[in-house]
């Protein structure tokens, strides 16, 4: 459960040289009482230096991920599925298995994340799926694409859900949401890259006997190794060991800094340990008031899956060039971003969590509405501008559901398993979602799919409502006193 936080003010006498409106704040947390004995200009320093050092590595280490999970519907586009001989329907479950491998091995990764530590675990990570990535331009038939896609998932789990936790043991709760939205902009931002990527590098085709779905994999997958070495080399351990293993530093941290960024954590009764218990993990995957978080995560994310695979192949069924079907596709993804990042910065200033969850997925589901209706009546611009809109909105909730989950944690441990599984939850739902867009309805513009995604997103909302309802219930029977705890995040 969320801790709950109480700030008193009291008369410090012990002549520590602080500005007179902080000096007598006081916090009271689960780890006993902490003085804030430093400036706000100290703190902001200290966030800020964490500002460029960690977000702009997890969010790089992102946007490559991204890049090695798309970069397949670039290919589509590039004669892929003539050269490796396969059907929509198997590419279909080669993108299934790599979302199962995911899951399988998406909480185990975070829980060594917290032994080993950032720099090794996830710079491995990176290096491992962008070795992967590569190897995809030997593929030549349906069962090494199908293997290809299963390794891949097992070396891409764990990323995401250990990036967010990583976060999380450098902000404190009110610095999470933007933030977050930060980093999901690198997944988007992937999204964006991709296509025009792939706009450039399909000129490549047959250039020294290879296609130009291969460059594609080969020259996308050594940036990806690439990066995974500059996560090593610059990624911190922690608050309390900022500096990096060679040395190098995008910004360097004092030992002031990493004693304000570690006591505001324990000011939210939040330790950073190696290890999680046994009773953390039971009582984390018991407490049943949280599962909605999932669910509607599972419902929703799902939609995302087919729009990533086909948006480039449906443009070109729009009629237009494979070059510009990919450099258009990138405009609904950059969109995303806009939408990613409004919805986190207005969520903080707000300190309103649920609300800015529904919005977007409100806005997602009349975008699907709208797409259904009109389709069908619309010409080649109008069908580009419904299929962009669709894209824009799809994922704008994405990053605000993970921080209200957070939001809702009372330790780093329940975090790091809750993450984990919403991350499975997200990847349940898009490994299911491969299934959505068939082959055979494609020359309808894939309406009996879109009918799914539109039932699909419908249930997600009415389960977010359930969650916001589940969380108000359980606060008033605290503030009647018929219930002990601590309040949730609405």
């Amino acid at each position: 459960m969320s801790s709950h936080h109480k700030v008193v003010d009291v008369d410090c006498s012990d002549g520590d040289k602080l500005d007179s409106m902080e000096k007598s704040n006081i916090f009271i947390s689960s780890s006993g009482t902490i003085k804030k004995d430093w400036l706000s200009v100290e703190e902001v320093s200290a966030r800020r230096k964490a500002d460029w050092t960690i977000i702009p590595l997890l969010t790089l280490g992102l946007t490559v991920f991204q890049l090695d999970r798309m970069n397949l519907s670039s290919a589509l586009t590039g004669g892929f599925q003539r050269d490796v001989h396969t059907t929509q329907e198997q590419v279909n479950v080669g993108n299934f298995l790599m979302f199962a491998g995911i899951i399988v091995l998406e909480l185990p990764s975070n829980l060594m994340l917290m032994k080993l530590g950032p720099r090794i675990w996830l710079s491995s990570q990176v290096i491992l799926f962008g070795l992967v990535a590569t190897l995809q331009t030997l593929l030549r038939n349906p069962e090494g694409f199908y293997i290809t896609r299963l390794i891949l998932g097992f070396c891409e789990a764990g990323y995401i859900p250990g990036s967010l936790y990583i976060l999380s043991t450098w902000y404190i709760q009110n610095e999470l949401g933007l933030r977050i939205g930060i980093f999901f902009c690198g997944m988007f931002g992937g999204m964006s890259l991709s296509p025009l990527l792939a706009t450039a590098i399909l000129k490549l085709d047959s250039h020294e006997g290879m296609a130009g779905w291969q460059w594609i994999f080969l020259i996308e997958g050594l940036l990806t190794v690439l990066v995974g070495i500059v996560i090593f080399i610059f990624i911190p351990h922690s608050p309390a060991k900022a500096s990096s293993i060679t040395g190098l530093n995008l910004q360097k941290f004092s030992q002031r800094d990493e004693y304000i960024l570690q006591q505001r954590l324990k000011m939210e009764g939040r330790l950073i340990r190696s290890h999680v218990s046994i009773a953390t993990v039971y009582r984390t995957l018991s407490y049943w008031k949280r599962w909605p978080h999932f669910l509607a995560t599972a419902l929703v994310f799902g939609t995302w899956s087919p729009l990533t695979t086909y948006t480039p192949s449906i443009f070109v069924s729009l009629g237009f060039e494979k070059s510009i079907a990919s450099a258009l596709t990138s405009i609904g993804s950059a969109l995303t971003l806009a939408v990613t990042i409004s919805v986190g910065a207005v969520s903080d200033y707000m300190g309103s969590r649920g609300m800015w969850v529904a919005i977007p997925i409100a806005l997602y589901l009349i975008a699907l509405v709208l797409l259904r209706t009109i389709q069908p009546h619309v010409g080649t611009w109008g069908r580009f501008g419904l299929w962009t809109t669709v894209n824009a909105f799809a994922v704008g909730y994405h990053a605000q559901q993970n921080t209200w989950l957070q939001a809702n944690c009372g330790s780093l441990e329940e975090r790091c398993i809750s993450v984990s599984l919403w991350v499975m939850s997200a990847m349940t739902g898009l490994m299911c979602g491969t299934q959505i867009f068939q082959e055979k309805d494609a020359p309808e513009g894939y309406s009996t799919g879109i009918e799914a995604m539109i039932g699909m997103v419908s249930c997600g909302l009415l389960v977010v409502a359930l969650q916001g309802l589940i969380y108000a219930t359980h606060n008033r029977q605290i503030q009647r006193g018929s219930k002990e705890g601590s309040f949730h995040i609405l």
